[in-house]
């Protein structure tokens, strides 16, 4: 019987003929907790009394790093603690990141495997060609006890990628415009699969795409894997992982054909990643610029903040904030000046944490004020006070919009 990538991958996990709809035990290469989440995947882990399958737990700090008040200090001793005394892999302060970016720099995620995470952004995995869910932090807690969870196979959105992108069009203007068509919870329990002409998509930007698959509601995300998949994979990747696509007369829910030469740039207007205009249309004078997050807070990204900032200033009523994904994206930006031109430019780098893109800490938005962002929501309230707004684009248009002090584009530089 022909199959979709999702449904194979958990027949393999289940050792059952899975089929989309179907209900099955799977065995989990992985489990994900941050700080957040941690606490409450180990308080329902310590009712069941059982040990840990340690080598499958990954605990990651980064909303709260490092700790912002008393609160944030308990709960992250206690992942800490909980990481320490079961051996599991754990990334501190100085080693880590936010965890996405943590998961796919340190070979977790590689094709054929299948990750639970405690973050609803677990989707940015299907990057790499894994199968990744978001879960609640109970059922984490479940996994750390037995390894495996029940899941609903989801049924598959096939986005067929046709065409090459237009110069200076990013993987962040290609998912704005999918979740335009698609929209908020348009692809609700499905796996959304990404094939056709994906040889034009690098890697860090499948990565931004599958991340904001979570947008659309989808369950999970899948790139089919290609040389840029092994490329990016090895010397990362330890263990056994299995090249897996869907069957040619695979059978689709739905099939999405996506034109990328007619995508223009972008932007995510207040209040939702679905309510998508061009670029060109917006002209909203902003307080703040923010680059980073899981989203868009790679090395690729900062590179491309930088050529835009680089013997620019930036507009004296703009704060601009560039945070690093992980503490290996902060060392290459390091190494290769990158701090030196945004700092010249009068921005702001600092270490890495999720803090500002959910409104915790170092970036919050005061009433009215306005952000240009490149993360992945939008909401009421996200970022900050519920009367601010946000804007989301691609770390180009966010570069060129804190200098020019209202949104715009590098062109108009």
């Amino acid at each position: 019987m022909s199959k979709t990538a999702v449904e194979k991958i958990f027949s393999v996990k289940s050792g059952k003929d899975a089929k989309a709809g179907d209900y099955v035990m799977a065995n989990v290469d992985y489990v994900m907790v941050n700080d957040i989440t941690g606490p409450i995947a180990i308080d329902a882990f310590n009712e069941l009394s059982m040990d840990p399958k340690s080598d499958k737990i990954v605990i990651i700090p980064d909303h709260f790093v490092p700790p912002k008040d008393i609160n944030s200090a308990i709960q992250y001793k206690k992942v800490k603690d909980f990481a320490l005394k079961y051996n599991t892999n754990f990334y501190d302060t100085g080693m880590g990141g936010v965890c996405h970016q943590v998961m796919m720099e340190k070979g977790y995620a590689a094709p054929g495997r299948l990750i639970a995470g405690a973050d609803s952004h677990t989707n940015t995995y299907g990057a790499l060609s894994s199968i990744s869910v978001g879960i609640g932090s109970t059922e984490a807690g479940v996994i750390f006890a037995t390894g495996r969870m029940w899941f609903k196979v989801p049924e598959t959105y096939k986005l067929n990628l046709i065409g090459k992108p237009k110069e200076g069009i990013e993987g962040k203007d290609i998912i704005l415009y999918i979740l335009s068509k698609i929209k908020n919870g348009g692809a609700a329990y499905k796996c959304m699969e990404f094939s056709g002409d994906i040889k034009y998509i690098d890697i860090n930007e499948r990565m931004t795409m599958a991340n904001m698959t979570t947008e659309a509601g989808a369950k999970c995300s899948f790139f089919d894997t290609d040389e840029k998949t092994i490329d990016y994979i090895n010397n990362k990747v330890t263990g056994d992982y299995k090249i897996i696509k869907s069957d040619n007369d695979a059978k689709f829910e739905k099939t999405f054909d996506i034109h990328l030469e007619d995508i223009e740039n972008s932007i995510a207007i207040p209040d939702s990643p679905d309510n998508v205009k061009p670029v060109s249309e917006i002209h909203a004078k902003i307080d703040q610029a923010y680059i980073g997050s899981c989203t868009n807070g790679r090395i690729e990204d900062i590179r491309k903040a930088a050529s835009i900032l680089k013997g620019n200033k930036v507009n004296k009523n703009v704060r601009l904030m560039v945070v690093p994904a992980s503490q290996e994206v902060y060392n290459l930006a390091l190494k290769e000046g990158l701090i030196d031109i945004i700092v010249g430019a009068g921005g702001y780098f600092s270490g890495t944490t999720c803090g500002a893109c959910l409104g915790g800490y170092m970036g919050v938005l005061g009433p009215d004020e306005v952000c240009i962002s490149s993360t992945n929501r939008n909401f009421i309230g996200r970022m900050g006070d519920k009367t601010s707004k946000v804007y989301l684009a691609n770390p180009k248009i966010v570069a060129a919009s804190a200098i020019l002090g209202r949104i715009g584009t590098p062109e108009e530089i």
